[in-house]
């Protein structure tokens, strides 16, 4: 669900990549941490309230070098999840942003860039209450901080379960054990676990589907052989 583009000034060929005027050699030959982070908090001031508008959560934005150019990443995301189509309504959107702000004046990005905008994978870790309920029964693991009661330190343990329900302040985990509630202060980053036999389940559904599909196909062949053979009893009539 990646919709890849460039963002190009008004006037220039669609497809080539953005330069910015003026003379960017020092910039080319390398940008230091800093400066990618100053330039990734320009972004984000430019790029938050275009995401916002449009009725989307901006979850992350990223700028790196890639060769002589820059890569700005953009993460996008919403309850129920977000299509191709809106990723790239959201990309032609913060392509325009951009560019009136480099327009404005503005120094975004220096030299060539290229944008990428995606909805968040499987991988990326549950950090906020809307990433948790958004995978609502999903299996999950987290580290849970557990406070003791012998006035010892508090300890972490591993936790994986089934996010059952989630909300602003807490989230329900289902295990083997049962339903247990986790305050989201408590909680690590939660990391959403692949499930192999759901996928085997899938797989044996489709095959289930497909058997049925084979029988409904015989009983129509043996209506016609049926009907065949009416047809030679009309013919000994006759």
């Amino acid at each position: 669900m990646t919709q890849r583009g460039r963002a190009t000034r008004p006037a220039a060929p669609t497809g080539r990549s953005r330069r910015t005027d003026g003379d960017r050699g020092g910039d080319r030959a390398g940008a230091s941490r800093g400066d990618l982070a100053a330039r990734r908090t320009k972004l984000r001031d430019v790029i938050a309230p275009v995401v916002t508008a449009a009725g989307y959560d901006l979850e992350d934005v990223s700028v790196s070098r890639a060769g002589r150019r820059h890569v700005v990443r953009v993460i996008v995301d919403a309850d129920g999840g977000i299509n191709l189509d809106a990723v790239a309504d959201v990309s032609r959107l913060v392509s325009a942003a951009l560019d009136a702000a480099e327009e404005a004046g503005g120094d975004i990005v220096a030299g060539e860039y290229q944008l990428e905008v995606s909805s968040p994978g499987v991988d990326r870790p549950l950090t906020l209450p809307r990433h948790w309920r958004r995978n609502a029964g999903r299996l999950v693991k987290v580290t849970v901080r557990v406070e003791r009661t012998d006035a010892q330190p508090a300890m972490d343990r591993q936790v994986t379960g089934r996010v059952v329900v989630a909300d602003d302040e807490r989230v329900v985990l289902e295990n083997e054990s049962g339903q247990v509630e986790h305050r989201y202060a408590a909680l690590g980053p939660g990391r959403v676990q692949v499930e192999f036999h759901r996928l085997d389940e899938i797989d044996e559904a489709d095959e289930v589907d497909d058997d049925d599909d084979d029988d409904e196909f015989d009983g129509d062949e043996h209506d016609a052989a049926d009907e065949d053979d009416d047809d030679d009893v009309e013919d000994e009539e006759r």
